[in-house]
């Protein structure tokens, strides 16, 4: 079974800003097409997780109540347009805990493999992708085999290309140009 994982801010919904935070329902704002590219997705039988550090809770930004609903209220109205999330994983740490799940290391990703396991769900990394908006991302996801994307609707910028390491094996726009991208290089139209 292939997955695309997909970080949130900057890639799912708009980016709020350097050392800023989405921190309610209200704040947040789909980026253009995002529901028919993981639709497209979908439709092609990738399972979808999203991966996100969301280090504002543990800084006292927001309460998890409020991750839990904006989540809640953002799996609605993807699911609206008939786009199935299979799994929402968030660090809540800051980034002085050095915990294991916080990107660019790979916990998170990890335990959306784990827990697709438990459901009888084998996820073939090496068929898998992870699109990000950050150097952070592309990390992670290499770290685990995946294939990865780097979308400029987010965070990192193409003029930052001899700072990457490492390196994206695709750069693109944004979500919608990733989808189209992972759909041609497994063979779907």
């Amino acid at each position: 079974m292939n997955a695309v994982f997909l970080d949130r801010d900057g890639v799912i919904n708009e980016y709020p800003g350097d050392f800023k935070y989405v921190t309610s329902w209200e704040e947040f704002r789909f980026l253009p097409e995002v529901g028919a590219a993981l639709k497209r997705l979908t439709s092609r039988r990738f399972k979808l997780f999203v991966i996100s550090n969301q280090a504002g809770v543990g800084k006292g930004e927001y309460s998890q109540n409020t991750l839990d609903l904006i989540t809640e209220n953002m799996r609605g109205e993807l699911k609206k347009q008939g786009v199935e999330i299979s799994g929402v994983y968030y660090c809540t740490h800051r980034a002085d805990d050095n915990c294991g799940c916080r990107k660019p290391k790979a916990g998170l990703i990890e335990m959306a493999v784990a827990d697709a396991k438990s459901k009888g769900e084998f996820l073939n990394l090496n068929k898998s992708y992870f699109v990000g908006d950050s150097i952070g991302d592309i990390e992670a996801g290499k770290s685990m085999g995946l294939k990865t994307i780097l979308v400029f609707s987010g965070k990192e910028k193409a003029q930052n290309k001899a700072d990457w390491q490492p390196v994206p094996d695709f750069t693109v726009l944004d979500l919608a140009q990733a989808a189209d991208l992972i759909l041609k290089q497994e063979g779907a139209k």
